[in-house]
């Protein structure tokens, strides 16, 4: 086992992520690599939970016309989706990998149970959550905070596609600020977008680190594990 900096993660994607350059649906190479890397965690040691995002398929917050709860609803398959494509992305990969939904669907996945959870986590297996908390209104931002601090993880490593937190849009502000690191209330107080206000607030209850990096290069997951600071650190 590989000297590593935290023995249990739970890694945040977005759908984005999963999308890669299409910008859209799953991009096969992106998601390869991106299983390749969540191996190498696990043969380091690393116990894994991932929670990943839906946008790449559908944005309930962007569907001015429709009822909430229904868009809600909508995005939470959405994220169903990429964690079955996750999953079957890793066993091609030869690891062992389990979907626990939020919403019961016997069909294709496991529902949801924390202790369940856990006993997947302590063999070994690569614990993929689907459909968010399971209720509207509520992001996959907080579902990583929740799941992180159900499975007692040491960090939330949040994939992104800049590298790191700055004090304003990088793609519009060229003399923007990226920041080494954060303290939790100061990403609160100054409303920097890690995460919405409700995960930053149940982070810092948790006393939970915060890794905002680049997913670009899927790599960074193992490099920050094998101790080397990239992209930006909430503590």
């Amino acid at each position: 086992m590989s000297e590593t900096r935290y023995h249990r993660i739970l890694l945040k994607l977005s759908g984005e992520a999963l999308a890669g350059p299409e910008k859209k649906g799953i991009h096969n190479p992106t998601l390869t690599a991106i299983a390749e890397n969540i191996k190498k965690l696990s043969e380091m040691g690393v116990q894994v939970g991932v929670v990943v995002g839906g946008g790449n398929f559908w944005r309930g917050r962007s569907s001015e016309h429709m009822d909430r709860v229904t868009a809600d609803h909508m995005g939470m398959l959405a994220t169903c989706m990429n964690a079955l494509a996750l999953s079957d992305a890793l066993r091609q990969a030869n690891c062992e990998t389990r979907v626990l939904s939020a919403i019961e669907m016997r069909q294709i996945a496991e529902t949801h149970i924390r202790l369940r959870a856990l006993r997947h986590l302590e063999k070994g297996r690569i614990v993929i959550f689907a459909c968010g908390t399971g209720n509207p209104y509520f992001s996959t931002d907080t579902t990583a905070a929740l799941r992180a601090a159900e499975i007692s993880a040491e960090a939330i490593f949040k994939a992104s596609n800049v590298d790191g937190v700055y004090d304003k849009d990088p793609n519009i502000y060229p003399d923007s600020k990226r920041y080494e690191t954060l303290t939790h209330d100061e990403v609160l107080q100054n409303k920097l977008g890690v995460m919405d206000a409700t995960a930053a607030a149940l982070c810092r209850e948790n006393k939970m680190d915060i890794y905002v990096f680049d997913v670009t290069d899927p790599e960074n997951i193992v490099r920050i594990i094998r101790g080397e600071h990239l992209g930006t650190l909430v503590h």
